[in-house]
């Protein structure tokens, strides 16, 4: 069974966390990052950052900007050890900025703060990969009112240029006319205390990504209701180009998954496998690269919400996966490869 421990005890109830993300930063050290504040989208919604080698450290806030709330942190560890960590700044989902900050030594020290050039927000959730020639492939998405859609954002030169290519847009959505959804991106009711999300038109945001041969590359999407169901799309060209995205017989609430190639050729799957609400949080296994799903671990369920996974393999081969846990704690789940 998954080992599960919070990172941190329970924040303040004036206080909300979400949208964790891990990488290994060296072998055996490991950092986590996710935003917190007041709720989703408030000015004082800053990023935290723990780090684990052996025990989790006490949490602290790595970036913030008075009266702007921040979004979606990301880590990643490139070809050459250096630490990205992505993350997004705005008033608003479709009016964020992205930014990033790079660390040498493993995490302990940052770098300042750089904007990225407009039109490029870096990855929207999940981790970049980088692929066996080199590239960095970024998993973007654009949310705009009644249509999202992916994107791909890709480096050459390590991470010093973009150029983006996309779009990839969610089944059926060539021929929708404009709709009924008022509601453009994630906005938090402070009334009802609940995220409302558009979902009547389709739409596909947030790709998970990995390389499943030389310059072949499939990314799994999350989906609005209409759609209903995790979307695949494929690339054969480095990430160039993609074909159009398919639906999987994964059910999606419209939350997040994310996706990992383990050393040894499977995918594991990390989402909500449901139609409705964000409960429970499973780790869904395929061998035959993400095509059909036969074993399913629920992680955590329960009633409220168990979302938005990150999830990595180490170099001792064991998978770990960080997730929000009713939106007041972010756990940490590790899995042996050989219990999945």
């Amino acid at each position: 069974m998954p080992i599960a421990q919070p990172i941190f005890a329970r924040i303040p109830a004036a206080l909300s966390c979400h949208a964790a993300t891990i990488v290994e930063a060296s072998s055996g050290i490991l950092l986590a990052a996710w935003f917190a504040g007041t709720h989703e989208g408030h000015p004082d919604v800053g990023i935290w950052m723990a780090r684990y080698d052996g025990a989790w450290s006490a949490p602290s806030q790595i970036a913030a900007q008075p009266g702007v709330p921040h979004w979606n942190p990301v880590l990643f560890r490139d070809g050459q050890d250096v630490i990205w960590l992505f993350y997004k700044i705005g008033p608003s989902v479709p009016a964020w900025t992205g930014m990033t900050m790079r660390s040498h030594d493993h995490g302990r020290t940052w770098s300042a703060p750089t904007m990225l050039p407009a039109g490029l927000t870096g990855p929207q959730k999940n981790k970049p990969i980088t692929l066996q020639n080199g590239d960095i492939l970024s998993g973007s998405s654009c949310e705009t009112w009644q249509s999202w859609t992916c994107w791909i954002e890709r480096s050459q030169d390590g991470g010093n240029s973009w150029t983006k290519h996309g779009p990839i847009i969610a089944p059926d959505c060539g021929t929708r006319h404009v709709g009924s959804d008022t509601v453009v991106s994630a906005v938090w009711d402070t009334t009802s205390g609940t995220l409302q999300l558009p979902q009547r038109f389709p739409g596909v945001i947030q790709p998970a990504l990995w390389e499943f041969a030389p310059g072949k590359v499939k990314m799994l999407m999350r989906s609005t209701q209409a759609v209903g169901c995790v979307c695949a799309s494929v690339s054969e060209d480095a990430g160039r180009t993609w074909s159009f995205a398919k639906r999987t017989p994964v059910p999606n609430p419209n939350s997040g998954l994310d996706a990992v190639r383990l050393s040894d050729g499977r995918i594991v799957l990390v989402c909500n496998p449901v139609h409705e609400d964000r409960s429970p949080l499973s780790a869904l296994i395929s061998e035959d690269n993400g095509i059909t799903w036969p074993r399913r671990i629920d992680l955590k369920t329960g009633r409220g919400e168990f979302s938005y996974p990150s999830v990595i393999q180490t170099t001792d081969r064991n998978v770990h996966v960080v997730a929000t846990h009713l939106r007041e704690q972010i756990f940490h789940y590790v899995l042996d490869p050989g219990e999945l």
